[in-house]
């Protein structure tokens, strides 16, 4: 399969998750053609000062990989900034939140997996 660019998806959240602000999704790879392994494959773009809110995953987990610009992430209670080229993985029964704390739109890959089983 191929999907160019201007194939994939893209979609406004506003307070996603209960955050701040506007999501860019931008669907990379629908669920239907994940052959079952995960629910999400986005990259997403953040304005300044907008977050996704804070919410845990139970059955899955999710990985994020900043593409461009400066994330603050509250990981399980813990407080940390990602940066182009970082990542993190928020477990299956953890909680996670990012927001945007640069000056430029921030981008991150995410993937949100199914545990196996």
């Amino acid at each position: 399969m191929r999907k160019e660019n201007a194939q994939q998806r893209r979609e406004i959240r506003t307070d996603m998750m209960g955050g701040k602000g506007q999501v860019e999704l931008q669907h990379v790879l629908e669920k239907e053609d994940a052959y079952g392994a995960g629910r999400n494959f986005t990259i997403n773009t953040l304005a300044p000062g907008c977050s996704i809110g804070y919410h845990q995953h139970k059955g899955e987990f999710e990985v994020y990989y900043v593409l461009e610009g400066v994330g603050q992430v509250v990981d399980d209670g813990e407080i940390y900034l990602l940066r182009q080229g970082d990542m993190m993985q928020c477990r299956d029964g953890g909680s996670h939140s990012i927001e945007n704390v640069g000056e430029e739109p921030l981008r991150v890959l995410a993937l949100i997996l199914n545990v196996a089983q």
